[in-house]
């Protein structure tokens, strides 16, 4: 089903979120309180961004004035702003800085790496797996350092990497509650929401890429959030006082790996016939797509998938957040909207697309090969080297 564009205009937005996309979300529809979407808004952020101080802030979580963290990862997530872009901007930065910064970015790339190996298969911890989850829920209302974040979490879509990893630790580690679930939380949620990352995240703090998890305590909250604990109901009666003792986890199977040229993509244009448009992912949605940059003239076409969008039931401020990125790039070329299965709207088109390293995207194009197919811009090509860890991923 063809849907009319959008103004970019914030309230249009959230009205038009509500009219054709309202049946798929988790909640009535509104927008991020502390994000817009769109290329315009990912470059003011990036011109913003200063890496000064990042070493020793990017940890903090309260108060807000003190964090070091950029607030790029949303426009990262969907490549508005691509990570070798990035990178060459902290350029000239403080050497401390710098290092600390690109090795974040960094983990990005490798998670890309690790998720486009094993795709679906991360659905299970690739090297160990909870031994008995309890059916709970990992997030104690009152603990006053877990509803703080989780209401951020549920304004913003966004929160501190330091919260993610406490929220994570709290919830699969010391609630020994089904980490998958957790993890769904926050894909529902999260604007930078990508099973790449943030399933990665998930398995590295609670113990499911290595034996040790990450141990989330009172310790961590005084020194990073100053002034929390005291305002806690249970400041006299903190259950987190402790390191925590982990459930057992069983050893898994290692995943089986996809071949190189399925985790990679082209390394050059690969053009089958005349494109008539070119087809965007919620992968690569910023004016430095590739397949976009080859074909200026032609419509950008994207397809909100409602099936896939029915199962995972978003939080709509993740589709406010889209529909403003791709009404932002309608002030600039012509933009297409549709609503459906995306394989059945390009079946009448020959459309452009950028690779994407994500089993959907696999999925899609075996279903619909495309006209051509551009380079993902990695920022460090996949080229055999074991995914196995992230430290033997970057020493080789």
């Amino acid at each position: 089903m063809r849907l009319e564009t959008p103004e970019f205009d914030p309230a249009t937005i959230v009205d038009w979120v509500s009219t054709h996309l309202g049946h798929l979300t988790a909640d009535q529809a509104k927008a991020s309180g502390a994000f817009s979407g769109g290329q315009t808004a990912a470059d003011e952020t990036l011109a913003a961004f200063d890496v000064t101080g990042y070493a020793a802030q990017r940890n903090e979580v309260l108060p807000e004035s003190v964090r070091g963290a950029s607030k790029l990862s949303p426009y990262i997530r969907h490549g508005l702003l691509p990570l070798g872009r990035v990178w060459s901007h902290v350029e000239g930065g403080p050497s401390r800085d710098v290092s600390k910064y690109r090795f974040e970015l960094l983990w990005q790339e490798y998670a890309r790496h690790w998720y486009a190996t094993f795709g679906e298969q991360t659905g299970r911890g690739v090297r160990f797996e909870q031994a008995a989850p309890e059916p709970t829920n990992g997030w104690p209302p009152d603990m006053l350092c877990v509803s703080t974040n989780l209401n951020e979490l549920d304004a913003d879509g966004w929160v501190v990497n330091q919260a993610r990893m406490w929220l994570a630790s709290q919830w699969a580690v010391r609630s020994n509650a089904e980490w998958r679930e957790g993890e769904d939380h926050f894909f529902r949620h999260l604007l930078d929401g990508s099973r790449a990352a943030n399933r990665l995240g998930w398995q590295w703090a609670a113990g499911m890429s290595k034996q040790k998890v990450y141990g989330f305590s009172r310790r961590q909250v005084q020194r990073r959030a100053p002034g929390l604990c005291d305002r806690c109901a249970l400041q006299d009666a903190c259950p987190i006082t402790s390191w925590p003792d982990p459930e057992p986890r069983r050893r898994m199977e290692p995943p089986d790996a996809l071949n190189l040229d399925q985790v990679a993509g082209p390394e050059s244009p690969t053009v089958n016939s005349e494109p008539d448009s070119v087809w965007l992912t919620a992968e690569s949605l910023g004016d430095a797509d590739p397949a976009l940059e080859a074909h200026p003239d032609l419509p950008a076409v994207f397809v909100f998938d409602e099936p896939l969008l029915r199962k995972l039931q978003l939080s709509s401020k993740r589709l406010v957040f889209l529909t403003e990125t791709l009404a932002d790039l309608a002030q600039r070329r012509t933009v297409q909207l549709f609503l459906g299965r995306p394989a059945e709207v390009l079946a009448d088109r020959s459309a452009a697309v950028t690779y994407a390293p994500v089993p959907g995207y696999r999925r899609i194009v075996e279903a619909r090969p495309p006209a051509a197919v551009y380079p993902w811009p990695w920022l460090r090509r996949p080229d055999g080297r074991s995914v196995a860890s992230f430290s033997q991923w970057n020493r080789s």
